[in-house]
């Protein structure tokens, strides 16, 4: 497997130089060979075909069975009009499958990424289906990957990998690190890219592994192509229908003629009117009943957004008693918001902008994240890390203007966040007044504190001050929060980044979360009514899931 293998092994196997990529000529021999990058596509159908697949049915097998049968009877009319009765639900049929085929390729053509990558020694965009394996890609924040890369170089890289993950929070990457196991989950290949992910922040560059259906996007692909199709509830009632109906036609036309045997009536006139009979017990108007019923279902559920393939798929909603959900993005809102601050003294909800006037540590806190921080967020769009995009957010609640903090602060010095420190470092010149920032987990922050700030006085910090920010700890990570802290210290000159991190100010720290969606509490509950129970899936902490599930409805104790 590519991730437990060193970068320069990837490279030599593919044979490309990661200083130039492949040329063109290279390039256009590898996509002969291994194919466009992209998803196949199901055929679709033709017309005919479709229109085919509507007539496999019970029902209408006996449908056709009574135009047979009263066509020879000579009642030509009859005939003509259960025919019509066929015609028209399998021509619903037909036009909802088309709708929906447009719709779903309408959807699928919206989404037409480009990629940087390195041909002839010159980085080009190119549309991402024309990526080959051994390209190298160009990565920066903002851009969806394309392929399923092996990374090759890394700074700061962090992707949102959540559409198959599962978490809302970005894994960090490095180009460096082998991975020896070779059953590693997924969300622990932190050597690798894969494709439809997302880079927040950092940048990187990547050799192209596998393109289309071979990448991981592609073999979830490859599963869903395969399953097999089901009846929905109602097409089996339907079908059961016109067995049983079928069998009864027949036993009626059975008991009439051996009847008239037994009674020596004439043959003819009884069987003519036992099959009278047989066809009367048919309802033809059904079929079309059904068609136009399931039609006007489907065309409310239009008017909400939601495509149905199938007409019968529709009635499959009234039948549900179970509904799984995923937690990140389905239930919750797969951003990061800021809920709570805490320093000594002052523990709070964050404010509605403009609601509260926030005390000086919370302003001092806020401001101390928003200067160690990469992330931008302007007119409800933000760009990098969830995290700090939250913190930008936090920021604004609190009436801070960030414009003008930007303005009067110029960053002199950073230290990057890695995974050992927990911490990310930054040296800002305030029109001449130096100060350094950090934030970081707060058991990795503490630590490195010599005072705090309580009442806008810098105080040493004491043993009972360090277990108040325990105690504010916990409580925020009962509440499924987490949490983030922040210090600062005044400095004199530009100083080493080796002792940035040292002799701090506490200031105090933010609890964390991806929020529910505001209309899923009540869709839930609604659910709930209608005896339906929901299900919650995700991969996170117990009393994290436990958190999200009580304030939905969904648990009222952990099992």
């Amino acid at each position: 497997m590519w991730y437990s293998k060193s970068k320069e092994q990837v490279v030599e196997e593919l044979d490309v130089n990661p200083e130039s990529g492949l040329s063109e000529s290279e390039a256009e021999t590898r996509l002969a060979k291994f194919g466009a990058n992209q998803l196949r596509a199901q055929k679709r159908r033709s017309i005919l075909q479709m229109f085919l697949r509507q007539l496999r049915d019970a029902l209408i097998y006996v449908l056709f069975g009574a135009v047979l049968i009263t066509f020879f009877m000579g009642e030509y009319i009859d005939a003509v009009i259960i025919l019509l009765v066929i015609l028209i639900n399998g021509i619903l049929g037909v036009i909802q499958q088309v709708k929906a085929g447009n719709a779903i390729e309408a959807l699928r053509n919206l989404s037409a990424p480009k990629s940087f990558v390195k041909r002839n020694g010159i980085v080009k965009e190119i549309d991402s289906q024309y990526l080959v394996p051994g390209d190298i890609v160009v990565l920066d924040a903002g851009r969806f990957v394309a392929a399923d890369l092996r990374l090759v170089e890394s700074a700061n890289l962090q992707i949102e990998e959540s559409a198959l993950t599962g978490e809302s929070v970005p894994s960090e990457k490095n180009a460096e690190v082998v991975l020896a196991h070779e059953e590693t989950a997924l969300g622990d290949m932190t050597n690798s890219a894969f494709m439809s992910t997302l880079v927040t922040s950092g940048s990187g560059v990547g050799v192209v592994v596998e393109t289309g259906m071979n990448t991981e996007v592609g073999k979830i692909a490859g599963i869903i192509e395969l399953e097999k199709e089901s009846q929905t509830p109602l097409e089996k009632r339907l079908a059961e229908l016109g067995k049983t109906l079928g069998k009864i036609a027949v036993g009626i036309c059975v008991v009439m003629f051996v009847l008239a045997w037994f009674q020596g009536r004439n043959i003819v006139d009884m069987f003519l009117t036992s099959v009278s009979l047989a066809v009367a017990s048919i309802p033809e108007g059904l079929a079309a009943i059904v068609a136009v019923v399931l039609s006007i279902g489907v065309t409310k559920m239009a008017k909400r957004k939601a495509i149905i393939k199938k007409l019968p798929a529709v009635e499959t909603l009234g039948s549900v008693n179970i509904v799984c959900y995923d937690k990140t993005g389905t239930l919750t809102q797969n951003k990061m918001t800021v809920v709570s601050y805490f320093n000594l003294g002052e523990s709070e909800v964050v404010p509605e902008p403009g609601r509260t006037k926030s005390s000086e540590e919370a302003i001092l806190l806020a401001k101390a994240m928003i200067l160690s921080s990469d992330a931008t967020y302007e007119n409800g769009t933000g760009t990098g890390d969830p995290t700090e995009i939250a913190l930008l957010i936090f920021g604004d609640a609190l009436g801070i203007d960030r414009q003008e903090l930007a303005n009067n602060n110029t960053r002199a010095g950073e230290i990057a966040f890695d995974s050992d420190r927990k911490l990310m470092s930054t040296l800002e010149d305030d029109n001449g007044r130096l100060r350094v920032f950090v934030k970081g987990a707060i058991d990795s922050l503490i630590s490195r504190c010599t005072h705090v700030r309580v009442g806008g006085e810098v105080v040493p910090l004491a043993e009972n001050q360090i277990r108040e920010y325990n105690r504010a700890t916990e409580n925020m990570t009962a509440k499924a929060l987490r949490t983030l802290a922040a210090a600062y210290k005044p400095v004199d000159s530009v100083i080493d980044s080796v002792k940035m991190e040292y002799d701090l100010i506490l200031i105090g720290m933010v609890g964390i979360i991806d929020p529910p969606r505001a209309e899923v509490k009540d869709s839930i509950l609604k659910a709930k009514q209608a005896g339906i129970t929901t299900i919650m899936i995700t991969g996170d902490h117990k009393n994290t899931a436990f958190a999200i599930a009580k304030e939905l409805g969904i648990a009222e104790q952990p099992e």
